[in-house]
């Protein structure tokens, strides 16, 4: 595709076979380069807080942050649809709050949203689709729900939680979401509920069965060490280089080397 691309692609995507790439951005610079590189999707992810403001977890994101970074992504891609992360009690206290808050978002640049949950947030998801906002779900592993799960654990191992996953997943769909993330469950179960779903799956941890693929792009490029999940590949290797040409920059300034004649007025 060289043309933008609206949510109307994403169904299609998924009937003819054709993978979804997904990656996170939240500035213009890197929404940019990852537009050029032809990916299909961006997330302004609430992951922001730990890759980006050096928060613990996702769960101090702010409404004020999830606005401005969109802002900033908007800005920086042409072809690529935009997805933005509802962070933490942005949507689950009323659904009146989560439709204006997801409005918020596309008044920011975004096209779609995200929020995470299955069938207890059924009713904000269909008020929100009410409202012409595309959103899409998050099902699995949901991070905003660290605390009830104990950790970062991978989601329906036991029969029991394999239903309720799939019964989610049925739910985010009837509910009138255009797409949903499955994140850190079995690579069997995800094929299955994909299998199951006529919307479009993207998986992260979640095995190759999904209609697509999302990863955060500080993990996929090498820049983000302070941990490290199992489903995280890196396609890039960018903290040492980075490291390098800050330290050859130093050298040079405190050398005197820098600025010399040919990059002096």
């Amino acid at each position: 595709m060289t043309d933008k691309i609206t949510i109307l692609d994403f169904a299609r995507m998924k009937s003819d076979g054709r993978k979804i790439v997904m990656v996170t951005a939240y500035d213009a610079t890197f929404a940019g380069i990852f537009d050029e590189a032809g990916v299909d999707m961006l997330l302004v992810g609430d992951s922001l807080g730990m890759v980006v403001l050096g928060l613990p977890d996702t769960l101090s994101v702010t409404m004020e942050d999830m606005v401005r970074h969109t802002g900033a992504a908007a800005r920086g891609r042409k072809r690529a649809f935009l997805v933005a992360d509802m962070p933490f009690m942005s949507y689950q206290a009323s659904v009146p709050e989560a439709v204006r808050n997801a409005g918020r978002l596309l008044q920011a640049g975004a096209e779609a949203v995200k929020l995470e949950g299955g069938r207890s947030m059924e009713a904000a998801i269909r008020a929100i689709a009410s409202c012409d906002i595309p959103i899409m779900g998050h099902i699995g592993l949901t991070p905003q729900s660290v605390h009830r799960m104990g950790g970062y654990r991978v989601q329906g191992r036991s029969e029991g939680q394999a239903a309720r996953l799939i019964d989610d997943a049925l739910a985010v769909q009837d509910a009138g979401a255009f797409a949903v993330v499955l994140e850190g469950m079995p690579a069997g179960l995800a094929a299955e509920v994909t299998e199951r779903l006529s919307i479009p799956t993207i998986g992260i941890g979640a095995g190759a069965g999904c209609d697509g693929q999302v990863l955060v792009m500080h993990d996929m490029l090498g820049l983000f060490d302070a941990f490290r999940p199992k489903f995280v590949k890196r396609f890039g290797e960018l903290k040492n280089p980075v490291r390098d040409a800050v330290s050859a920059y130093s050298d040079a300034v405190r050398t005197g080397a820098f600025p010399d004649e040919e990059h002096s007025f």
